[in-house]
């Protein structure tokens, strides 16, 4: 008999033989349905709009359920209403009374179709756990709608009156909205993002409370993830870079609007320095207009290059403390000549684009100036205690990691760093040395460390600095790159040398003997296995697939970021792997004008259906089973006593 201590814990929820075998019964029936639909999302990067749509949307799989249930009956127009009332049932309805549509027949007709659809995406789960998904107000009356036996005529009346009551004490448009909700819940019964929420995109934090509000989700995070959570540690290279980034794709609605983070010291301070500059090198990429607070792009320049110089010194000093990192060529700021205005770079002379630095002391280069000090100072107190920020932050910490094994599959943003022979990148650091799996674990837990450590502690300022590191070190993981060449994009002309070499793993692991050694790494079956991962964009326009190394490996980054879709050619991915078959989800350019449905087409089709019992959850259940087996034999041998 297993901890009799634990036994007794368990007997508080099952008091009784009866109560544990009625548990046992429903487990075990629940491992025989087949397994909830998974959805894998990359690279959000901010684009809210497009986001919420393919999450409302089941990134096209609602599209098809209504044309699987009635496209023999009404049109391809109607279809589309349905959809579009079911994707956003509050402005379907106003759009449907501006209209003079909202009539009891209409009421009527669309409550039946949007049972049936419900009907349809429910299939899979049990009655149980459908119900516990359905408004409190409304639950009775759905779960009886949605168990409607036609054949039956005794209930005729009953149904009529059910649906005829909704209409005349006017909650019609409530209900209408509650079945909508219920469906979207049921579409996706899992959500993986695979990294990069935050950056470029106009509001990430609108994404961050849509995931919050999801009944199940779970992050790997990405560079760009690692950089805001290092910010909201207070680490000031991290501050700066995600100030750096959003001013540059003129994302302010989001520090001001989204994180309340103050603004107005960097644009005096930039307005200051920088006036007679007219910054060139540093106009805002304006992809998306600011709502709540436009700022003109003169402006946003000279605070861009401000926060801009202020980061090199800052990442200058923290390379300076981890002598480990090897980024010593990374100095660039040492390497200008400023009386030629040229900088060394691997031992050649470049000419700067841009010779106006008045806070640089050619003597100490990486010194900042007092008032570029309290500056820093008031960003980061404002990033420290942004409420809004550190939820948000809590929330990826409580829900990610840095890499995830579920269901067969590896998750992970970016890389597992490799060196050309194929062998595992070592990093020698925190006085061990780690790779593959070993590193990633590392990693993740100096990652916890960082934010859970108390302030001011020096063990949290190595791993605050760590995650600068991350961001941008050749053997991070999130990365993946030999170098984040910032400094030569702003000043150097020349293209070449500020080009970022990609870790040999993202051409070795186009061989399935590759992935077959990651996965074998992280203690996962070489067959039925898949590699999942963002982070470097899918060019489909150039002919690239996401699908590689004989289909093991799915790189899922293909340009929901407005930033990278002329690069890829499409507006991203959703990987679909439900009980019958992975497939690909093609987004078009988002645009709430038109229809813009994502193709879906099927990548591999799976030999036998999996059920619940074949999951990682499946699994978990059959260990409750056991317990709970042993809970039963311990109360009718009488070691524990049953209660009433």
């Amino acid at each position: 008999m297993r901890d009799l201590d634990y036994l007794k814990l368990l007997s508080r929820e099952y008091p009784s033989a009866k109560t544990a075998c009625s548990e046992i019964i429903n487990l075990t029936a629940i491992q025989g349905l087949p397994k909830g639909t998974e959805y894998f999302f990359s690279d959000l990067h901010g684009e809210y709009e497009a986001f919420i749509h393919l999450l409302r949307s089941a990134s096209g799989v609602i599209r098809e359920k209504i044309r699987d249930t009635f496209g023999h009956i009404i049109s391809e127009e109607e279809q589309m209403e349905l959809a579009n009332l079911i994707y956003y049932p509050e402005r379907g309805l106003e759009r449907c009374g501006a209209a003079g549509m909202l009539t009891d027949d209409w009421k009527r007709i669309t409550i039946y179709r949007l049972v049936q659809i419900c009907r349809v995406v429910s299939t899979k789960y049990t009655r149980s756990k459908v119900r516990k998904k359905m408004p409190v107000e409304f639950a009775y009356i759905i779960d009886e709608l949605l168990h409607v036996d036609y054949r039956d005529s005794n209930k005729d009346v009953y149904y009529s009156e059910i649906l005829h009551s909704i209409i005349e004490i006017g909650v019609a448009d409530k209900f209408i909205i509650a079945l909508c909700e219920l469906i979207q819940n049921l579409t996706i019964d899992s959500l993986h993002i695979i990294g990069d929420i935050f950056d470029r995109g106009p509001r990430a934090d609108i994404i961050m409370n849509e995931l919050m509000n999801f009944h199940d989700v779970d992050i790997q995070w990405g560079n760009h993830d690692i950089s805001w959570m290092g910010a909201a540690t207070g680490n000031p290279a991290c501050i700066c870079n995600v100030l750096r980034i959003a001013i540059s794709y003129n994302s302010f609605d989001v520090l001001e609007d989204g994180y309340g983070i103050n603004l107005r010291p960097l644009s005096m301070f930039a307005a200051k320095t920088y006036q007679k500059d007219p910054c060139k090198r540093f106009m805002p990429k304006i992809l998306d207009e600011n709502i709540y607070d436009a700022v003109d792009p003169g402006l946003a320049a000279r605070m861009h290059k401000a926060i801009a110089v202020i980061q090199l010194k800052v990442e200058g000093q923290i390379i300076k403390r981890h002598p480990e990192y090897e980024m010593a060529s990374r100095l660039l700021l040492e390497q200008v000549n400023y009386e030629t205005w040229t900088v060394n770079i691997g031992g050649r002379e470049y000419p700067m684009l841009d010779t106006n630095f008045p806070t640089i002391d050619p003597a100490d280069p990486l010194k900042l100036t007092r008032e570029e000090e309290e500056l820093l100072h008031v960003l980061t107190f404002s990033f420290l205690h942004s409420e809004v920020l550190h939820s948000h932050i809590r929330f990826l910490y409580s829900h990610g990691s840095l890499y995830k094994k579920y269901n067969s599959n590896l998750l992970y943003h970016g890389c597992i760093p490799m060196e050309e022979d194929g062998s595992f990148t070592k990093l020698a650091i925190g006085g061990g040395i780690y790779s593959g799996k070993s590193l990633m674990d590392y990693l993740e837990n100096q990652i916890q460390r960082a934010y859970f450590l108390p302030q001011g502690s020096p063990e949290k300022q190595d791993a605050s600095d760590l995650m600068w590191y991350l961001w941008c070190g050749a053997k991070s993981p999130v990365f993946g790159k030999d170098k984040m060449a910032t400094f030569e994009h702003y000043f150097i002309e020349d293209k070449a040398v500020g080009k970022e070499i990609l870790n040999p793993y993202y051409r070795l692991s186009l061989a399935e003997s590759c992935c077959d050694r990651i996965l074998e790494e992280f203690g996962l079956p070489k067959e039925g296995s898949h590699i999942i991962n963002g982070h470097v964009p899918v060019k489909i326009k150039d002919g690239e697939k996401p699908v590689k190394a004989g289909g093991k490996l799915y790189i899922i980054d293909g340009g929901l970021s407005k930033a990278y879709q002329k690069t890829t050619g499409i507006a991203g991915y959703t990987l679909i792997y439900n009980s019958n078959h992975l497939a690909l989800a093609e987004h078009k350019a988002f645009d709430p004008s038109r229809e813009s449905t994502p193709r879906v087409h099927i990548t591999e089709e799976l030999t036998t259906r999996i059920r619940v019992a074949d999951t990682d959850l499946g699994r978990d259940m059959q260990g409750r089973i056991e317990d709970l087996k042993e809970l039963v034999a311990a109360y009718r041998a009488g070691v524990l006593k049953e209660k009433n």
